[in-house]
């Protein structure tokens, strides 16, 4: 039974939090208030800066898009949430919307439990291994030793000159490592969303992220970037490394920034860069 499940706030996402708790949440938060703490403080708190704030304030429900964006920091979790409010005073949100967050959090919990067990699957059309066991260039036709990689490597087309670089310095030297490049490794013929999800969460170790302007457009690397991050909110279990290596126009991009990033465009550090992100891959 969910009453029955003890709830450990650390432990849980604010991704468990439903809907309907985060529009209520709103409610209390959203409106300007000169004597309670508004969303503003809450934001202040959660480390946005005065001009993220500033572009918030444009948001018909501001608190909403800050809850969105604080939720794939290491941090976000609803025990911090509930530690940020008390310190914000607000603890007549927390009392009427405790029962709300109870019920959100039992209500994951019992997902988690109920997850299948991942078993050998026979489908409609006779005895077949899973769909998505043959995606890449060397994965065994029967499925049973999936291809596995040390990093996928999320990157736009307009970058891939530095992957062919990223290639050569760690998978032709001493390091010795398997990346996961989409171009090269991928066979075609599949669904994009469906495959580097796939990929990320079951082959791949590590991600490295490729930062440019040319990121920041594209719609596929926003989409592995954030899934990944929703695998593991603070990359507890997994390591998303920011690499940039040309100068950029545009301001980095909020959601990483809470990440330590292999910079490549200073000529003092470029004589390290490349051990820093080997070790950085290697680790078990």
């Amino acid at each position: 039974m969910a009453s029955k499940l003890s709830i450990d706030y650390e432990a849980i996402p604010i991704t468990a939090l439903n809907c309907s708790f985060r529009k209520k949440l709103g409610l209390y938060l959203n409106p300007t208030n000169t004597v309670a703490a508004d969303w503003r403080t809450v934001a202040e708190m959660m480390d946005f800066t005065y001009l993220e704030i500033k572009n918030f304030e444009e948001r018909d429900y501001p608190f909403e898009k800050v809850l969105t964006e604080w939720e794939t920091r290491p941090e976000a979790t609803v025990a911090n949430l509930l530690s940020i409010l008390e310190k914000a005073e607000r603890k007549d949100v927390i009392s009427d919307l405790k029962e709300m967050i109870d019920d959100d959090c039992r209500k994951y919990l019992e997902r988690q439990q109920r997850k299948p067990v991942q078993v050998p699957v026979v489908d409609s059309c006779g005895p077949r291994t899973q769909e998505r066991e043959g995606i890449t260039l060397y994965d065994d036709p029967q499925g049973l030793t999936p291809e596995t990689f040390d990093a996928f490597i999320c990157y736009c087309q307009n970058d891939f000159q530095f992957v062919h670089e990223m290639i050569k310095q760690l998978e032709q030297t001493k390091y010795n490592l398997k990346l996961c490049v989409f171009d090269r490794d991928v066979l075609p013929g599949t669904c994009v969303w469906t495959i580097a999800s796939e990929l990320i969460e079951k082959r791949c170790k590590r991600m490295v992220v490729v930062i440019s302007d040319d990121y920041l457009d594209s719609d596929a690397c926003d989409f592995q970037t954030k899934f990944a991050l929703s695998l593991c909110p603070g990359a507890r279990s997994k390591r998303l490394i920011p690499v940039v290596y040309k100068s950029m126009k545009e301001p980095f991009p909020s959601i990483l920034r809470f990440l330590t990033i292999c910079d490549y465009t200073r000529p003092c550090t470029q004589v390290w860069f490349w051990t820093r992100l080997a070790k950085a891959l290697s680790l078990p």
